[in-house]
């Protein structure tokens, strides 16, 4: 009886994850007929590494969440079930997905070194833009949750910078972030404006925000050298160069 509700439990915890998985596999064939088989399972591992970084600093400040999911060309994302009690808290888990998805650009980066895979160069150039790209500083990215440490009102920064993206980039998934943006820009224009004082989910210490301010920055001028980098590595291959490693497309 006993190996019987072992079993269900086992059940119980696999079937959580059968969403994640069904995902990611269909993320995975999608991208796979665009730019080939591993080009396509790297670009996933990233978006899950990214995605996982934001799952297990939720846990850790015991926050109701859900795994990862996976919509091609979309992106990935957790729910999560319970609000953050605080900014800091909201903060510690926005910073966690770039910063663990940064860790694994950066080995994509090594192996690819190492090995002369040039699909891998192009998944760690994938890897490095998601997470640079995702600390624009407006919610719904997580560089909005991370500055709402720093102030509400830092948010208005990023209005141009998604502004000039939407520009010269024009996605329909920078169409919907800017529409999902839009409430948070009024918000930080009224507390700009009026000078209001922040309520106090707002509220944290001086060294808190030095603390998240300087990862933040830091974070940032890393990911944008590193994405450099690896632009210039790539621009020097072939359509060739690629093919021979598998990837299909860069």
């Amino acid at each position: 009886m006993s190996r019987i509700l072992l079993l269900l439990v086992a059940a119980l915890k696999f079937g959580k994850l059968v969403p994640t998985v069904l995902s990611m596999l269909f993320a995975m064939g999608v991208y796979a007929m665009v730019y080939g088989w591993r080009y396509a399972v790297g670009f996933v591992a990233m978006l899950l590494i990214h995605e996982m970084g934001h799952y297990v600093a939720a846990r850790q400040r015991n926050l109701d969440v859900g795994m990862p999911t996976f919509i091609p060309f979309v992106g990935a994302w957790i729910e999560l079930k319970s609000r953050p009690h605080d900014a800091e808290t909201e903060a510690f888990v926005g910073l966690a997905g770039p910063m663990l998805g940064t860790v694994g650009a950066i080995g994509a980066w090594w192996l690819a070194r190492e090995q002369g895979a040039h699909w891998l160069l192009a998944v760690a150039y994938a890897g490095f833009m998601i997470n640079l790209f995702n600390l624009i500083p407006l919610p719904p990215m997580d560089g909005g949750r991370v500055t709402a440490v720093l102030s509400p009102r830092i948010w208005l920064l990023g209005v141009p910078i998604l502004g000039w993206m939407l520009w010269t980039h024009f996605s329909p998934i920078l169409l919907i972030v800017a529409i999902l943006a839009a409430p948070h820009v009024i918000t930080a224009f009224r507390y700009a404006r009026a000078g209001a004082q922040l309520p106090d989910y707002y509220t944290v210490s001086p060294r808190v925000r030095w603390e998240y301010g300087l990862i933040y920055v830091g974070l940032i001028a890393f990911l944008a050298y590193m994405t450099n980098e690896v632009d210039r590595d790539l621009r020097g291959l072939t359509r060739e160069d690629v093919e021979q490693t598998g990837s299909g497309s860069v």
